[in-house]
């Protein structure tokens, strides 16, 4: 199976992605405008060597400019939020960055009805942050209990047991990250 790579393509896509022109390019590598346009309408091919000039112009190497991957993604909209909602209706977990439990953080959008509660979780190794958006929560943490209300946040080694619970009388909203991921 023969993969062929536009690399005109490529090179145009990676000089209009760093806000050059082909005079910029052909300046910074020692070329004609002309034979850069050549070489991004593919009816010209450079030189190893050249071509290796021209990717250092570009701020990139060669492994960059030659693999195929996807860019990743970085914007996450509501379509890409997986949500579950328990089975008694006082808890909905939104987990807004599709698939980050294979990252070294997890971030959930946890909405919390009266009387509603997050999991126990047991001691673990990492770190939890929750940013309270709307309403007012409790932080159950070891022996302790903290109040955290909207525009607040809290901070801890998940080293105890822990658990959050919203005991007022409208939903409580919070974005809650663990690290590492463990929702």
């Amino acid at each position: 199976m023969e993969v062929r790579m536009d690399i005109g393509k490529r090179m145009k896509e990676l000089r209009i992605q760093y806000g050059l022109t082909q005079q910029e390019l052909a300046d910074r590598s020692e070329l004609t405008k002309g034979f850069i346009s050549q070489l991004e309408r593919n009816q010209n091919s450079p030189s190893i060597g050249t071509l290796l000039d021209i990717i250092q112009c570009l701020g990139t190497t060669p492994a960059e400019f030659f693999t195929d991957e996807e860019p990743e993604q970085i914007v996450f909209e509501k379509d890409d939020y997986f949500e579950k909602i328990s089975e008694d209706g006082n808890k909905m977990i939104e987990w807004i960055i599709p698939n980050a439990q294979k990252n070294s953080m997890e971030p959930v959008r946890l909405t919390l009805k009266p009387g509603g509660s997050s999991d126990t979780h047991l001691p673990h190794a990492g770190e939890e942050f929750g940013y309270v958006l709307k309403g007012t929560v409790r932080v159950f943490y070891g022996g302790r209990t903290y109040t955290v209300r909207a525009g607040e946040s809290f901070y801890f080694q998940a080293g105890k047991k822990h658990r959050l619970e919203n005991n007022g009388n409208r939903d409580a909203i919070l974005i809650w990250v663990s690290t590492p991921p463990s929702f």
